[in-house]
């Protein structure tokens, strides 16, 4: 029996790649929304009226690419843009009642996915995944 494969990175790449082709697909049928676009949809529904600059934060993504996907949200009517109360230039999210809908849409197929990758996983190796990847999403050289 060879060794495994140790090249980390590369390995979380095509993990994640294959991830997001399979999920992306399915929850696009469900939904009408891509993973990205549902990332975005949780953070809002989690902390409604958090600015763009916040789901930026959140999303680990740059500004720039997080216009472009509030611009997609708000065109599908899934995301209503608010004036901030306190800084002129920013903006508030909140969900719309669609957005909730893509939402609750798209939880069945989240939930599915999730109970695929315990099963392949194991209860144990999900848990320990998933800390382990929520501390790289954090990690700072």
């Amino acid at each position: 029996m060879s060794e495994p494969d140790q090249r980390l990175y590369f390995l979380l790449q095509r993990a994640a790649h294959q991830l997001r082709t399979t999920v992306d697909r399915r929850c696009l049928a469900a939904a009408g929304v891509t993973t990205a676009q549902l990332g975005a949809l949780f953070a809002v529904q989690d902390q409604p009226g958090l600015t763009q600059q916040d789901l930026a934060r959140i999303l680990g993504l740059r500004d720039s690419a997080v216009t472009a996907l509030v611009g997609r949200l708000t065109a599908a009517g899934l995301l209503l843009k608010q004036p901030h109360l306190h800084e002129h230039r920013a903006v508030r999210l909140e969900l719309t009642a669609a957005g909730v809908a893509a939402l609750r849409a798209a939880q069945p197929e989240v939930d599915r996915v999730n109970a695929q990758l315990r099963a392949l996983l194991g209860e144990d190796g999900f848990v320990r995944t998933a800390g382990a990847l929520q501390r790289l999403a954090g990690w700072q050289s």
